[in-house]
């Protein structure tokens, strides 16, 4: 209608809290605590007192800026890259390391990298004997630094991925150079063409069919099926407490973090206001945990490369008897027999 203007839509893009602990460390690191962070990124008191288990990516990109600002490291990027382990990843990083070799960690990074954050997408790009791994921010306004630190992490998890430093890509930024070069040699083993015209690495094919050392290449089927759930869950639209608690259960169930506290800290609530407004939906905790975990079994069950010990442990439990006897009180068989009833999927 003329006059109003539409409102505009929130940004519902998420960082995992994991993924923001090496930009803690980073700055811990020049003694900037996560209070000050947090003050200078316009994040309400007490924000980063402890490790949320997840972050607004715009929040994430205004700690970057406000870190590398208090630390005064003008390779602050870099420096939080660096920090990326195994763990930064969460789900998405254990599926990397179950891949057999490089080609198929990009293909596993292009789906699910949005399992440990939104702050951009990968392309990878083939063109012969010639490959290019392009990273598109959805941040572009962002500083440098998102770009360099996502940069610098692939580096450092590639090159613990593979067990030794991997060939130099031919890497090229979008943003002018705004600081020396010694440090981005040190991390990347060569200086960046900085005003390219994306952010990007370039790479001989070849890359793609190297094997990643120790690989569990039997644990990604498990892997996999879980990561698939977790996209799922984020394509659902949220309609109500109830669905937010599901989403949030489904989450952590695999991190053995699915208690009422942590998934009413998760959705910024108290344990009793969650409780609340639970029973005001008609619904208990331990009801929506039931039916998260019951919904998943059946669906897991069906998946005939999933064991019963692989099903158990994506749900949370720390032993199969456990699930078992939960299953039996849910559909009054146990998990085997109503896998062996006919249920599994064509």
């Amino acid at each position: 209608m003329p006059g109003i203007s539409p409102v505009p839509h929130p940004d519902a893009r998420r960082v995992t809290g994991s993924y923001l602990q090496p930009l803690l460390e980073a700055a811990q690191a020049h003694g900037v605590g996560a209070a000050a962070l947090a003050d200078g990124a316009g994040l309400p008191a007490g924000a980063l007192d402890r490790l949320p288990d997840s972050l607004g990516a715009a929040d994430y990109v205004r700690l970057l800026a406000a870190g590398a600002e208090l630390a005064g490291d003008p390779h602050f990027g870099l420096h939080v890259g660096e920090r990326v382990r195994l763990g930064t990843y969460s789900v998405y990083g254990l599926i990397l390391l179950s891949c057999r070799d490089f080609g198929q960690a990009f293909q596993q990074t292009l789906r699910y990298e949005q399992l440990a954050h939104d702050l951009g997408r990968s392309v990878l790009h083939l063109d012969g004997a010639q490959a290019q791994y392009e990273w598109v921010s959805n941040y572009p306004d962002g500083s440098r630094h998102l770009i360099e630190s996502v940069f610098a992490g692939i580096r450092t998890f590639t090159t613990w991925l593979a067990g030794t430093a991997l060939p130099l890509p031919h890497l090229g930024f979008t943003h002018a150079q705004q600081a020396d070069d010694a440090e981005y040699v040190r991390v990347f083993g060569a200086l960046p063409r900085f005003g390219a015209a994306v952010n990007a690495a370039g790479f001989d094919a070849q890359l793609l069919g190297w094997p990643v050392p120790n690989a569990d290449v039997g644990l990604y089927p498990v892997l996999q099926q879980h990561a698939e759930q977790l996209l799922r869950e984020r394509s659902r639209p949220d309609d109500g407490v109830v669905a937010r608690v599901h989403a949030a259960i489904i989450r952590n169930l695999a991190h053995d973090r699915v208690r009422l506290a942590t998934i009413a800290g998760e959705l910024a609530l108290s344990p009793r206001t969650l409780q609340r407004k639970l029973s005001e939906a008609g619904a208990s905790f331990q009801q929506v945990l039931d039916q998260a975990r019951y919904a998943l079994a059946m669906d897991y069950l069906r998946q005939g490369g999933l064991s019963l010990v692989d099903i158990a442990f994506l749900l949370g439990y720390q032993e199969q008897s456990a699930f078992s006897h939960a299953f039996k009180e849910w559909s009054g068989v146990n998990p085997g027999a109503w896998r062996d009833s006919g249920n599994l999927r064509l």
